[in-house]
């Protein structure tokens, strides 16, 4: 009888659940389940497209199912028990993920109510302290690594659900959360015009995401205050001005 090979992996060396020399691909199938093949979801519904998500943002949003601040009972049941290692290889395995985007579906308004999503997401709104979308989203709102998600080729029910939950609490974030800020100066037609006007625009390519924005963020918030503002000038930061 042939010696066992010396490469060979004692049985033992798996992850609990694991099936015997599968990759973290065939870890995450249950991920799959509800977010579509390969992370890409569906058109229509409620689960997001993850794949090509930035990894800084995914693996918060598990550490926020994971731990209570963010309730889906499904999500937090899966992940309770994974450690934040684990998340992060969860988070980076489906943002590595380059995949190409399907056409829109057809928008569900009419045309002025497009017009005013168009003019919020763009501009925002000033005047009731409602930063344009693409002032942290960025330009093409396809993200802005390492944390910030983009917004295009996500289903409209699902904008929808998210900033209702934002507004109500059910969805929160670490503090400073900006986003539940935002969220609450808008009102339902507000919501309504952003949502059908973000869900009908094409995504181009494979929309990855930016790699800084232009001006930084407009406000502080949590985890990604490092881009909250514009680096203050190298001889200011050695004189001790703080940014």
């Amino acid at each position: 009888m042939a010696a066992p090979s010396a490469a060979a992996a004692p049985a033992d060396a798996r992850l609990p659940g694991e099936l015997p020399n599968a990759g973290l691909g065939d870890r995450v199938l249950a991920c799959t389940a509800c977010h579509g093949r390969e992370g890409r979801a569906t058109q229509e519904g409620y689960f997001p497209r993850i794949a090509g998500k930035p990894a800084g943002y995914l693996y918060h949003q598990l550490l926020n199912f994971r731990d209570g601040r963010r309730s889906y009972p499904q999500m937090s049941y899966l992940l309770e028990h994974m450690t934040d290692d684990y998340l992060r290889e969860i988070a980076a395995h489906f943002a590595m993920l380059d995949l190409p985007y399907p056409p829109p579906l057809a928008p569900k308004a009419s045309p002025s109510a497009l017009e005013r999503g168009r003019a919020l997401v763009r501009e925002g709104d000033p005047a009731r302290g409602i930063p344009a979308c693409v002032q942290c989203h960025g330009a093409a709102m396809t993200g802005v690594a390492p944390s910030i998600p983009g917004l295009l080729g996500l289903p409209r029910d699902y904008l929808n659900s998210q900033i209702g939950a934002w507004q109500t609490g059910q969805r929160r974030a670490q503090a400073p959360d900006c986003m539940a800020h935002v969220a609450r100066q808008l009102t339902p037609q507000d919501v309504s015009a952003v949502n059908a006007w973000l869900s009908s625009q094409p995504v181009q390519g494979t929309a990855k995401p930016a790699t800084a924005l232009p001006a930084g963020l407009p406000m502080a918030c949590g985890g990604v205050t490092d881009m909250a503002a514009p680096r203050k000038p190298a001889a200011a930061a050695n004189a001790g001005v703080s940014r």
